[in-house]
């Protein structure tokens, strides 16, 4: 039976980890993060506390539980936030990814690791595997450090990279179509960047991609997103138009007219023909994804 530790599921992509996962018969699933319980019923869910910087801690649960994958959901994703606390940023994306990689070199585990196109510095996306990455940012720094350990350590490992990843979750923070539809929906003006370009990626496709990469044993780095690279911009016209809001409240700006504290890859987007072949993926297109969004929304009571 596969042993799966997922560590951060309290987050967006976590919590689908769970939601995909756990129902399962063939999967005995584990679920962690920092927070005292979980969003989901813990009568339904396996769940208990976890902090990745802790490394004791670490050692202890992944020595009692035993997993054949750790999937690593947890990070620090705030890219502005990671600007100004670094060392937090530090700890988190790359010292508690190495308390995971020693525990499952212990137990023989592969880890599924999650990254980002903050590794690149948007100047000549869309990017495939094996360009080389040069982060402008901490965050992608950070990222690609901990890319880089889980890399040299010598266990089996997949990379996932994402981009814009947007869905819903139980108390998570806003992802980029969900703060359009709120401001719209309250008659709020937001500002959108009319130069930075990328695919949008619903949460879905990530989590179909992690399970198929412990199931078929894939090692190495896969890019995973959505088929469409649009400007901010466009992605917010977009949100209105299917979520039939006012897109006149959008106004169109330059990325540096935001003042925004850490700097951002203006031009990325994936190759993902990799994906596609060797794990199947059929990555949704804008359309497709905001209309699960929508659904999804709805069937929460968030209209």
């Amino acid at each position: 039976m596969n042993r799966v530790l997922i560590c951060g599921s309290n987050g967006l992509f976590g919590q689908r980890l769970a939601l995909m996962l756990s129902p399962q018969t063939e999967y005995e699933v584990l679920n962690t993060s920092r927070k005292r319980s979980f969003v989901f019923d813990d009568r339904l869910f396996d769940y208990t506390q976890l902090d990745i910087t802790k490394k004791s801690d670490v050692k202890s649960l992944v020595s009692s539980f035993h997993p054949t994958t750790i999937i690593n959901a947890a990070a620090a994703a705030d890219v502005d936030w990671c600007e100004l606390h670094r060392e937090d940023a530090w700890k988190i994306n790359v010292v508690g990814v190495e308390h995971l990689i020693e525990a499952a070199r212990k137990v023989g585990a592969r880890l599924i690791h999650i990254s980002t196109d903050y590794i690149f510095d948007g100047t000549h996306g869309p990017y495939s595997e094996d360009d080389k990455p040069n982060p402008i940012s901490y965050y992608g720094k950070s990222k690609l450090a901990s890319e880089n350990a889980v890399r040299i350590a010598g266990i089996p490992y997949t990379i996932f990279r994402t981009i814009v990843l947007y869905g819903t979750g139980i108390g998570v923070r806003d992802n980029f179509p969900t703060w359009v539809v709120k401001n719209l929906r309250a008659c709020r003006t937001i500002r959108c960047s009319e130069d930075q370009f990328s695919n949008p990626t619903h949460v879905n496709d990530l989590a179909f991609a992690a399970v198929k990469g412990f199931e078929l044993n894939r090692d190495g780095i896969y890019h995973i997103c959505g088929s469409e690279r649009v400007s901010r911009f466009q992605f917010a016209v977009r949100t209105a138009e299917l979520f039939g809001l006012d897109a006149g409240l959008i106004q169109r700006v330059k990325s540096s007219a935001l003042n925004q504290t850490a700097p951002r890859p203006l031009v990325t987007g994936f190759v993902t023909l990799k994906a596609q072949t060797e794990l199947g993926m059929h990555p949704m297109d804008i359309t497709q994804g905001l209309t699960l969004l929508k659904r999804e929304l709805q069937g929460a009571g968030r209209k």
